[in-house]
């Protein structure tokens, strides 16, 4: 129980990582939010997770991370276009 809740909290990591990589280098271009891709990354894991494997499982959790990076974006309903920031923090939620 343990080990999967750290391996949960890892992929979490690894996914906030990855969204907060992907809004630096891709937050200028006139794209989707990144929170769709979580969000989408979360639903295919927990849909896929019975039938195949936990290794979906841990990728929903990956998703998760990826939507917690753009969290700010998500509340405001922002679905498309740049990114406007004054300071960019790595360690922020945006």
């Amino acid at each position: 129980m343990t080990k999967n809740f750290i391996f949960s909290l890892i992929f979490i990591f690894i996914g906030y990582l990855s969204g907060r990589t992907g809004h630096l280098i891709g937050g200028m271009s006139n794209s989707p939010h990144h929170w769709i891709y979580g969000l989408i990354i979360m639903i295919i894991g927990f849909v896929l997770h019975r039938k195949y494997s936990k290794l979906f499982f841990l990728i929903s959790f990956f998703g998760m991370g990826i939507f917690i990076s753009d969290l700010n974006d998500f509340l405001n309903l922002k679905f498309y276009g740049v990114d406007t920031v004054s300071k960019f923090t790595f360690w922020n939620i945006d």
